[in-house]
């Protein structure tokens, strides 16, 4: 009787769970790919305003063109590769490169640590204070940075050269000397790029529990051992993150004060490799020329990127 019974029912039961899971099976491949539609948005701007350019780029960079619509291109291979391999100018302005380079890993790493444990000692609402202040200069577009740092340099009538000449160490026009003018952009963009710095420092110092401090001190550690082997190795994917930063967009953050106060001189003394690709291709409206380069360097950049994501493992210190 329990046999007799059982059986309908079980096969019922089947059917009501197992029939509708049916369809709904067989409803799920052909709804995998909706949610790719909320990225289809990013990427086609991805593949639009960067990747169709980087195509056009490698296509001009082996034709020679003036830049003028009647102009026919001319294909030229390799020619322009090693023209601008050739070129004085570049092996000046990828020397300045890496000098900014140097100086600002300096500035957007090390003087924002500095200034981060600086103010954890600060406390209440002067804290955030403090910490907007330095973040301010940020948020200053680069035209207005190059004029109010022009004014305050003008030779005659500017507010340093005259307390310079106070103090009787008068001042000549430092942006077009050799030996200050990439002094000058270095003081400018540094000033301005040390409020992210901090913003990035501060960040990463709020992500560290107070727990292990607070245990180290406990056990005896002093301040500054509990700065150099705890603070400071907890923070080295935020420190890792600011100079690859650096390295990548140094050149970057110089081209629009280059460009607005020193124009690359005197005698490129200035110069970078975004000022030089900006000469190339807009003041001696050499296409091919501009482009060549700038493959170069961006092959070149890649390769640094790269090596330093596969580095940054090994350089960084996580706490999980």
């Amino acid at each position: 009787m329990f046999t007799e019974v059982q059986g309908p029912t079980t096969t019922a039961a089947a059917a009501v769970v197992v029939g509708p899971a049916g369809p709904r099976a067989r409803r799920r491949p052909r709804s995998a790919w909706l949610p790719y539609l909320y990225i289809l948005p990013a990427v086609a701007l991805l593949l639009v305003w960067t990747y169709w350019p980087l195509v056009q780029t490698a296509g001009l960079s082996l034709q020679d063109w003036n830049l003028i619509p009647t102009k026919p291109k001319t294909f030229v291979g390799v020619e322009k590769y090693q023209k601008v391999l050739s070129l004085p100018e570049l092996h000046q302005a990828l020397a300045n490169t890496v000098a900014y380079i140097l100086a600002f890993l300096g500035i957007s790493v090390a003087l924002p640590v500095l200034f981060a444990l600086l103010s954890r000692r600060v406390q209440g609402r002067a804290r955030t204070f403090y910490q907007a202040l330095i973040f301010v200069p940020f948020l200053v577009t680069p035209v207005a940075t190059s004029a109010v740092w022009r004014w305050l340099f003008a030779p005659e009538s500017g507010t340093i050269p005259a307390i310079a000449t106070t103090l009787g160490t008068p001042m000549g026009n430092i942006f077009r000397d050799p030996d200050s003018s990439m002094l000058s952009i270095v003081v400018i963009v540094g000033w301005q790029m040390l409020g992210f710095g901090v913003l990035v420092v501060s960040a990463g110092l709020a992500g560290i529990s107070p727990d292990y401090s607070a245990a180290a001190s406990i056990d005896g550690a002093s301040q500054r051992q509990i700065t150099w082997r705890i603070v400071l190795p907890l923070l080295s994917p935020s420190l890792v993150f600011l100079a690859l930063m650096t390295i990548l967009l140094s050149a970057q953050w110089t081209y629009p004060i280059i460009d607005l106060v020193t124009q690359g001189g005197p005698g490129n003394s200035s110069t970078n490799i975004y000022y030089l690709l900006y000469q190339f291709g807009f003041r001696n409206f050499d296409a091919g020329l501009s482009s060549a380069a700038g493959m170069l360097f961006f092959a070149g950049f890649g390769i640094v990127a790269v090596i330093f994501v596969e580095l940054s493992e090994k350089l960084s210190f996580h706490d999980n």
